[in-house]
C-alpha cells in the first residue's frame, strides 16, 4: 500500500482544530458536577477550571452552552480489523467462532486492516472514546501493523497498539495459536521494536498482546516479560474467558490458568488481563497480589455466552478493572457508552442489586480503571487541571430521549448514546465536532469498506 493511497482522507490541519477555551460548560471534576465553567486549555493539556468569564477566553473557543463536559473513555481491548467481520460467527461458541475469525485473519490485507482500523477508531471517537488497547493477533505481515498504524493517526485517535506474539503453535487453537500466523518470537520482538520507533512522539504507545495463556511455553513467557519490562510496555493477555484456558492448561500442565502463569512468573503490574469470567476468589487474590489489571468486557461476553465476570467481587479483591468493548465480530460496535451501561445493569441482574455500580463507579472504571497498568493518566477523579486534554461534551438536547435532565450522571449512564456527543477533545484536538469526525468523512470510510 502506497504512502499516499489515503492522502485525501481529510481536510485542515491539526491546528486549526486545536480548542484553547471550552466554554459555560458543566464539567465533572473531582466527583461532582461544576455548573457554568470555562475550560482553558494550552498545549494539550487543561489549564485551569473556573467559572465563566473569569478569564480572557482563548482565540479558538469551543461553546459548550450548558453542555456536558466528561474524560474521554479508556476501551481497555478491542481489535481493530474485526470492523470488517462484523456479525460473523454469529451463535458460533467461542472456539468455533475463534476458527471462524481465524480465517479471515488469515486472509487480512493491508488496505482491509487500514479500512477496519479507521472506521472502528472512528466509530469509538463518536461515542467519546480517546484512547484503546488494540490486542493485535500475531500476524507475520509488517505492512498490516503499518495500515493500523496508519488508520489510528488518520482518526487522530490515542491507542496503545499491542503487538501480537505467541510460540506455540497448534492448528486447533487449543493448545497453542494458529501456526499460518505465527513468525518466531524473537522476530515479532524485534519488529514491535520498529513500530515503537515508528510511533515515538505520536498518540500511539506500544505494548505486547498474548492470545491466552496457552500460546506462549514458560520460556517464551519469561521473554516476553523480560522484554517489556525492560522497555516499560504493558502487556495484554486473554485470560479465562470461559473454562477452556482452565481445561487445557490443567490437562497439559496440571495447573490452572492462573497457576501456570504465576509458576511461569508471567503476573505482574504491567498485565492487563482480559474477560476473566472464570476468575475464582483464589484467582482473584493471586492476580491482586501480583498487581495484575483486568479488562471486563460484558457485550463480548453475552455476545459469545461466555458468562458474566465477577466485577463486585474483583473490585472487592482490589484488582484494577477497566471497561473493554471487544472487537467487532464479538461485540458489533464500538460504542462505550453502550458497553458501560450494560456492564451496570447485567451486574445488578446477576446480583439481585439495583444500586449496584452507578455512574460514580462505571466513569472512573470507563475512563480510567485499568490506565496505571497501562501507563497512562488516570482520569478517575474527573476533570482537573494538569490532565492531557482528552475531554468529551454532550449535549442532551440533541437526543429528546435523554429529555428532561434530572441527574446528568445517572443521564450518562441510563440512555446517553453517540447521539449526544457533540465534541470530542484528543490531546485539545478537536477531533469530532458536532458528532462527526473532523479527519475522516463518512463518506471517505463508506468508501474503503466498500472496496
Amino acid at each position: 500500500m502506497s504512502n499516499d493511497t489515503y492522502a485525501d482522507a481529510s481536510a485542515g490541519t491539526c491546528a486549526d482544530r486545536h480548542v484553547d477555551t471550552i466554554t459555560d460548560a458543566c464539567v465533572w471534576s473531582g466527583g461532582q458536577w461544576l455548573q457554568a465553567q470555562d475550560v482553558h486549555l494550552a498545549d494539550g493539556r487543561v489549564r485551569a477550571i473556573v467559572p465563566a468569564g473569569q478569564l480572557p477566553r482563548g482565540t479558538r473557543v469551543l461553546e459548550a452552552r450548558g453542555g456536558h463536559l466528561i474524560p474521554g473513555f479508556v476501551n481497555t481491548h478491542t481489535h481493530l480489523y474485526q470492523a470488517c467481520l462484523r456479525g460473523i460467527g454469529e451463535g458460533e461458541p467461542l472456539l468455533s467462532w475463534l476458527r471462524t475469525v481465524g480465517e479471515e485473519t488469515v486472509a487480512l490485507t493491508p488496505e482491509r486492516a487500514y479500512a477496519a482500523a479507521a472506521a472502528a477508531a472512528t466509530e469509538a471517537l463518536r461515542s467519546g472514546t480517546t484512547t484503546l488497547v488494540e490486542h493485535m493477533w500475531p500476524h507475520p505481515s509488517a505492512e498490516i501493523h503499518d495500515a493500523v498504524v496508519r488508520a489510528l493517526r488518520d482518526a487522530g485517535m490515542r491507542a496503545v497498539l499491542c503487538r501480537g506474539v505467541a510460540d506455540r503453535a497448534d492448528p486447533s487453537r487449543k493448545w497453542g495459536f494458529d501456526p499460518r500466523l505465527m513468525q518466531p518470537l524473537e522476530a515479532a520482538l524485534a519488529h514491535t521494536d520498529k513500530l515503537a520507533a515508528a510511533t515515538a512522539g505520536t498518540r500511539i504507545s506500544t505494548g505486547l498482546a498474548v492470545p491466552n495463556p496457552r500460546c506462549l511455553t514458560p520460556e517464551g513467557m519469561r521473554q516476553v516479560r523480560a522484554y517489556a519490562q525492560e522497555r516499560e510496555l504493558p502487556v495484554s493477555i486473554h485470560l479465562l474467558e470461559t473454562p477452556t484456558d482452565d481445561l487445557m492448561c490443567r490437562e497439559h500442565t496440571g495447573q490452572g490458568a492462573v497457576e501456570y502463569l504465576e509458576a511461569a512468573g508471567f503476573l505482574w503490574g504491567r498485565l492487563l488481563a482480559v474477560h476473566c469470567v472464570e476468575l475464582d476468589a483464589a484467582g482473584r487474590a493471586t492476580l491482586a497480589r501480583h498487581g495484575v489489571g483486568v479488562s471486563y468486557n460484558p457485550l463480548s461476553n453475552m455476545r459469545l455466552g461466555s458468562g458474566i465476570a465477577p466485577v463486585p467481587a474483583m473490585r472487592d479483591a482490589g484488582l484494577r478493572v477497566g471497561l473493554g468493548v471487544d472487537g467487532a465480530a464479538s461485540n458489533d460496535t464500538q460504542d462505550m457508552l453502550e458497553t458501560m451501561r450494560i456492564g451496570a445493569y447485567v451486574q445488578r441482574a446477576a446480583h439481585r442489586q439495583a444500586d449496584l455500580l452507578g455512574f460514580a463507579e462505571m466513569l472512573p472504571m470507563a475512563a480510567g480503571g485499568a490506565n496505571e497498568v497501562l501507563g497512562l493518566e488516570s482520569y478517575e477523579g474527573g476533570v482537573a487541571p494538569g490532565m492531557t486534554a482528552d475531554l468529551v461534551l454532550h449535549r442532551f438536547e440533541r437526543d429528546y430521549a435523554c429529555l428532561p435532565v434530572r441527574d446528568p450522571g445517572a443521564t450518562l449512564l441510563t440512555c446517553a448514546s453517540s447521539r449526544t456527543v457533540d465534541s470530542v477533545l484528543v490531546s485539545g484536538e478537536a477531533v469530532v465536532l458536532d458528532g462527526l469526525s473532523t479527519r475522516l468523512s463518512d463518506e471517505f470510510l463508506v468508501d474503503v469498506l466498500s472496496r
